[in-house]
């Protein structure tokens, strides 16, 4: 197995394992949501974020940037904290009412949508890739598959 394919294997593997936590995380959060108020469990979500991230940035210094960089970063890589807050807000929303594999479906589903339209044009500074009838009809059979899983709602 060459280099090449081991990264990207291994960089699959690492992305499988984010949505597994994804699946967990959302999970969790509807469950904390249903007893304090979706709101309130987003909020308690991301203090606990910053002071995971705080100890891991200063406790433990895995970091590897430099905040001394934080003005050259372009304006819209600071709303990913925004949209943060609405996708933890709306997922613990989604879950409870059609259920974690449902609704991580219907996630998934705009997820490889928008990251389509991302790669197609380059947005956000990353590279502009080909997006083509493969694509297309790849997106067509993950929507098929969401229908046949979500055929009980």
């Amino acid at each position: 197995m060459g280099d090449t394919t081991s990264i990207t294997l291994g960089s699959l593997l690492l992305a499988g394992l984010s949505g597994v936590l994804m699946a967990i995380q959302g999970s969790i959060n509807a469950s904390l949501g249903k007893v304090i108020g979706i709101w309130e469990a987003t909020f308690i979500v991301h203090v606990i974020a910053v002071i995971v991230l705080f100890l891991m940035l200063f406790g433990i210094k895995l970091g590897d940037g430099s905040f001394s960089n934080i003005n050259q970063a372009p304006w819209y890589s600071y709303l990913g904290g925004v949209i943060s807050v609405f996708i933890i807000y709306l997922v613990a929303l989604s879950i409870p009412k059609l259920g974690a594999a449902n609704a991580t479906t219907a996630i998934i589903i705009g997820q490889v949508l928008m990251a389509g339209v991302i790669d197609y044009f380059g947005l956000f500074g990353l590279k502009q890739l080909h997006f083509g009838w493969q694509h297309v009809l790849g997106i067509l059979f993950l929507a098929i598959g969401a229908k046949l899983l979500l055929n009980d709602l």
